[in-house]
């Protein structure tokens, strides 16, 4: 590392690209592209990229996660020459995680080696079910065979440091059917398991056509389920959604839970960053002009106040294995826990939290309905 570095910081870079739109989703991508505004998108990224070293401070990278969209179909070229780019106005740290996010169909031996090289040494991909039904339902271009392939590609030809994603109350989808589904991703051996819910998001297709499925109880089962069946095949649960093997928590992640600083890159990506919230505008035309331009491209900013960065401290924590430690968290914000704690004791006897030498967490069971227990520990 050289001698300059002065800060430490995680970057996210968001590539808004797809194939096929999958018909429960709400972030923000586009389908209709050519190679022509592939490259003018890449040219986008590292003029902004500029931005944030035209100070004259550099900073220590230890995560940089491209996400999406679908930053597989953006091609192994590009991508490489993206971390390339990272690498020269930023310094990575000696153990940065570098994590490309990609989907099954549009993952192949030559797209791995690409990342390989560049150093690529984490990749998520987007499996959701091992049911091809439940796939078609989502509007999944991939069946499971097709992800199994996958994933036995980027083991052989570039990383075994593997994350799968699975989906649970879905359409079509009972017990039994869920719990296969966990058993066969868990027979590929990722490193990382990330399970979520199904959320029927507004102005999405699926939302539109109104589908019949898994009601609350069942949904609430399928998870402790998961929680039991990942648990006994060796994954720790350390976030309410995310399972890994021992040492293969998220980094990336575990920045945004710890409230440490990132900046995002891209189109609808957003930061914390110089005590600010702020978002770039869900626009691809308008991002790539205004960027090119040396137009502003902030959506929407917010200060953080520090009363406001302990309230979603405490949020973010209680998401988390790790929980709050009473005494980091009176170092951190220069006040105490004790209103707080008084309110999360009452959920220790239903079994939805614990306390142990002065660290609060949720329990499984408690992390099915954190979003109530947090309103009520934050008031809001």
């Amino acid at each position: 590392m050289k001698n300059n570095i002065d800060k430490h910081l995680g970057i996210y870079v968001h590539i808004p690209f797809c194939r096929k739109k999958c018909d429960y989703c709400d972030f923000y991508s586009v389908c209709a592209y050519d190679d022509n505004l592939l490259d003018r998108y890449l040219k986008a990224l590292v003029k902004q990229l500029d931005d944030y070293t035209l100070g004259g401070s550099r900073y220590t990278v230890d995560t940089l996660y491209i996400g999406g969209g679908t930053p597989s179909v953006f091609g192994g070229k590009r991508l490489a020459a993206l971390v390339k780019e990272v690498g020269k106005r930023f310094d990575f740290t000696r153990d940065v995680e570098i994590t490309v996010e990609v989907n099954p169909e549009s993952a192949d031996k030559a797209l791995f080696k690409q990342l390989k090289k560049a150093g690529v040494n984490r990749i998520s991909m987007g499996v959701q079910s091992s049911c091809d039904s439940q796939l078609a339902a989502l509007g999944r271009l991939h069946d499971f065979k097709t992800a199994e392939n996958a994933v036995l590609l980027c083991r052989k030809y570039c990383i075994n440091n593997i994350s799968l994603d699975l989906m649970y109350g879905l359409e079509g989808q009972s017990m039994d059917s869920w719990l296969e589904s966990v058993e066969a991703i868990a027979a590929l051996d990722p490193m990382h398991i990330s399970c979520y819910a199904l959320t029927l998001e507004e102005h999405t297709p699926m939302y539109r056509r109104d589908p019949v499925l898994p009601d609350d109880d069942t949904v609430a089962d399928m998870y402790l389920a998961a929680v039991d069946k990942l648990g006994a095949l060796g994954y720790e649960q350390y976030e309410i959604s995310n399972f890994s093997r021992r040492g293969y928590r998220s980094a990336h992640n575990s920045r945004y839970w710890d409230l440490r600083p990132y900046i995002g890159i891209g189109a609808a990506a957003h930061s914390f960053f110089g005590d600010k919230r702020y978002s770039t505008v869900r626009d691809i035309d308008r991002y790539i002009n205004g960027i090119l331009s040396g137009d502003s491209v902030v959506d929407e900013a917010d200060d953080v106040a520090v009363k406001n960065r302990s309230g979603e401290y405490i949020m973010l924590r209680l998401r988390t294995s790790d929980g709050i430690d009473e005494a980091e968290f009176s170092r951190r914000f220069g006040s105490e826990f004790d209103n707080y704690a008084e309110k999360l004791k009452k959920y220790i006897p239903t079994g939805h939290a614990e306390c142990g030498g002065g660290v609060y967490r949720l329990t499984p069971k408690g992390f099915f309905i954190s979003n109530t227990i947090i309103c009520d520990v934050l008031d809001i």
